[in-house]
């Protein structure tokens, strides 16, 4: 493990390497952390959607992030506007953790309007974390890569909103491909700009209403916390809606 300017790196081998991140099929052989990582012991929902989503869409994020937060459930997204501050915002809100993954160094915070955002998500015992180097720019063809970070990381994934062809749809896709939960919030579901999240419900993945629905299929309301392992509910449905994310998305 190397530490630099309040920067460390873990490898895959190191005990505090997110345990569901090791899983996965191309995990990062390198994590740059800035913070602290969350107890490996709770679960993560990642909550990502569209940069320009609509009010209700905005709402869902916002609450999204600070119920699950409210719960104990750790929040992972991207840092991205739109969506994916929101569900930070909401974490940080109720007094959460959360988790930005990065498509550039952990020091170069993408966008710049972010930046006391992050500050905050690091001020208030969350991290910042990327598989790129110090230094490394933003640069466009990092962000795909990152969203198998995303949902490896979490045991589920909540697509709020997304147009077609919307990024957040590489990251439902990974998910399903890792056999990680995939849900849609009401709001994506009923959006007219929310083309993507419709067909991912056509496809079979379920909507919710707000984090009890993640909870009441884990079982892990107040009447029944038996914790059960990451799995994918929708088996053999959820490998053939990832194909059919694959080709619609050319990636």
């Amino acid at each position: 493990m190397v530490k630099t300017a309040n920067i460390r790196c873990i490898t895959g081998d190191s005990a505090s390497y997110p345990p569901l991140l090791r899983e996965i099929f191309d995990p990062p052989a390198r994590l740059y952390i800035r913070g602290v990582l969350p107890d490996p012991e709770k679960p993560a929902v990642a909550v990502v959607g569209t940069r320009r989503p609509g009010a209700a869409a905005m709402r869902d994020a916002l609450r999204l992030g600070r119920e699950l937060a409210e719960r104990g459930i750790t929040v992972v997204s991207g840092l991205a506007l739109g969506i994916d501050a929101l569900a930070h915002r909401g974490c940080l809100d109720a007094g959460g953790v959360t988790v930005a993954v990065l498509g550039s160094g952990v020091d170069q915070v993408y966008p710049a309007s972010n930046r006391d955002l992050a500050r905050r998500i690091i001020d208030n015992g969350g991290a910042l974390v990327s598989e790129y180097e110090c230094g490394t720019k933003p640069l466009k063809w990092h962000f795909p890569a990152r969203n198998r970070i995303i949902s490896g990381w979490a045991r589920g994934v909540v697509i709020v909103e997304a147009p077609e062809r919307s990024g957040a749809l590489h990251t439902a896709r990974f998910a399903l491909e890792q056999g990680r939960d995939v849900w849609v919030a009401s709001s994506g579901a009923a959006s007219s700009r929310g083309g993507g999240t419709k067909a991912l419900v056509d496809d079979g993945c379920a909507v919710i209403n707000g984090a009890a629905d993640i909870l009441a299929e884990w079982r892990m309301l107040p009447a029944d916390r038996e914790r059960v392992g990451a799995r994918n509910p929708a088996g053999n449905a959820g490998a053939a809606l990832a194909e059919s994310l694959r080709k619609e998305l050319a990636f």
